[in-house]
């Protein structure tokens, strides 16, 4: 499936997009491991987290649907089934990595595996340590999956420093220290997203967190079983950050969108966007177990800046929106630190960075980032960049890659063409529906 993508003149409206990917991930773990009912609402079923609901359905959870929510019937830290198959992520890294940590210590084998995109990301990460810590996991001799876990009965605990910042890795820790014979302790120099943490938290997990100005401590101390409780899924930051880009490059832009989370540990876009003069403005803040709020956005005129390399891993999943942002900015954009771009779902500054060459940006590319010189170099207070070439662009089946171009491709010479777009589904499902709501012309061909 490409996306054929028409300039657009304007945007106007307000929305409530779906529920956010990685808590609703995180929200079907621990539900399924919790002992007892469990209701979720506002479940993001996107490809990518029904991938790992559909894992725990293949180990005895019981998942039906209630009107809005999940009812997951939890079967206890040590009551899933050996399952009868490989378990298939698709193309979901966080699906594999946190659920390997569950996995690694239970009283069965189990074999996790993807599609052919997956089995190509690196492994290493969560498997040398969990190794370490006296479970028993096979990759491909290059570190990529398929994952053959051998289960134990109990790991040793868990003490370790996270020496990239990945929310992911430390979430695959936690989860295996549940599993360990005495208090964990994991550590991060650059605080990540604490959706984990969070989450542990509300199920009634003992967690501790230590955090100075050098490094972040969270102690984990074994429950002898999960509380079950109700979860509220806010709606996707991630997502919403397509449409911010939108309100913020089409001429006489308003756009609210709503009950958006807004988790300290995810905002290092929006950080980014008023540093780079955008107008950003949140309203009606809720302190819930995640925070939320209506983010307002306005059309504005945009400068480049340096991105601080520690601000990276707060913006890792939006950096390509924030590249298409750059592009359309007066001066030059850099970023650095961002390394772990090119083992997503594509080598996403690769993938970036020929989308902005496609469009007719100039740029110098690095191993870890890139130097993005920005279209709009008028001095006066009007926004009066130039528009981008006429292109068609090769989203390189990466779903981040495909939305954040046809966004771009809005503030076009004439129609562009996104090719690869099939991967959208993994985390967006319903961004053509929100786009046609909001006046956007993207179309699937």
């Amino acid at each position: 499936m490409d996306f054929l993508v028409e300039p657009t003149n304007s945007l106007k409206g307000e929305i409530e997009l779906p529920g956010d990917k990685s808590i609703s991930h995180r929200a079907i773990i621990c539900a399924s491991i919790a002992y007892g009912t469990s209701r979720i609402k506002g479940f993001l079923e996107s490809e990518d987290c029904l991938s790992t609901m559909k894992a725990f359905q293949e180990m005895g959870v019981k998942i039906t649907r209630q009107g809005s929510s999940l009812v997951i019937e939890g079967k206890g830290l040590n009551g899933l089934k050996k399952p009868k198959k490989p378990l298939n992520m698709g193309n979901s890294g966080t699906s594999m990595r946190l659920i390997a940590g569950v996995l690694a210590s239970q009283g069965f084998d189990s074999v996790l595996t993807g599609d052919k995109s997956l089995n190509r990301r690196p492994m290493k990460r969560i498997t040398d340590p969990l190794n370490n810590f006296g479970c028993s996991i096979e990759t491909k001799k290059d570190g990529t999956p398929p994952l053959k876990i051998f289960g134990v009965d109990q790991v040793s605990t868990i003490n370790y420093e996270i020496p990239i910042a990945s929310a992911q890795v430390k979430s695959c820790l936690m989860f295996a220290a549940l599993y360990a014979n005495g208090t964990s302790s994991i550590q991060e120099r650059n605080q990540t997203r604490d959706h984990t943490e969070r989450m542990f938290k509300k199920f009634g997990i003992p967690i501790n967190i230590l955090q100075t100005d050098l490094i972040t401590t969270i102690s984990i101390n074994p429950p002898k079983q999960l509380s079950p409780c109700n979860i509220e899924v806010c709606s996707d930051f991630s997502s919403a950050s397509f449409f911010i880009l939108a309100a913020l490059i089409l001429p006489n832009s308003h756009l609210v969108i709503k009950n958006v989370g807004i988790n300290k540990t995810r905002i290092g876009f929006l950080k980014a966007i008023r540093e780079m003069g955008g107008y950003i403005d949140i309203k009606n803040l809720k302190d819930k177990f995640e925070p939320t709020a209506d983010i307002v956005v306005k059309t504005s005129k945009l400068k480049g800046i340096s991105l601080d390399p520690e601000s990276v891993s707060n913006v890792i999943d939006e950096l390509p929106v924030l590249f298409i942002a750059a592009a359309l900015a007066k001066g030059t954009t850099s970023i650095r630190g961002a390394e772990e771009l090119r083992y997503k779902e594509s080598d996403r500054l690769e993938s970036m960075a020929n989308s902005l060459d496609s469009f007719g940006v100039n740029f110098d590319l690095h191993h870890d980032g890139i130097d993005i010189v920005g279209l709009n170099q008028s001095s006066s207070a009007s926004i009066s960049y130039l528009p981008f070439n006429k292109a068609e662009i090769d989203s390189s089946g990466d779903h981040r890659i495909a939305m954040a171009s046809a966004i771009g491709a809005l503030r076009s010479q004439g129609p562009c063409r996104i090719r690869n777009c099939e991967n959208v589904a993994t985390s967006f499902p319903a961004f053509l529906d929100f786009s046609s709501q909001l006046g956007l012309s993207i179309k699937a061909v």
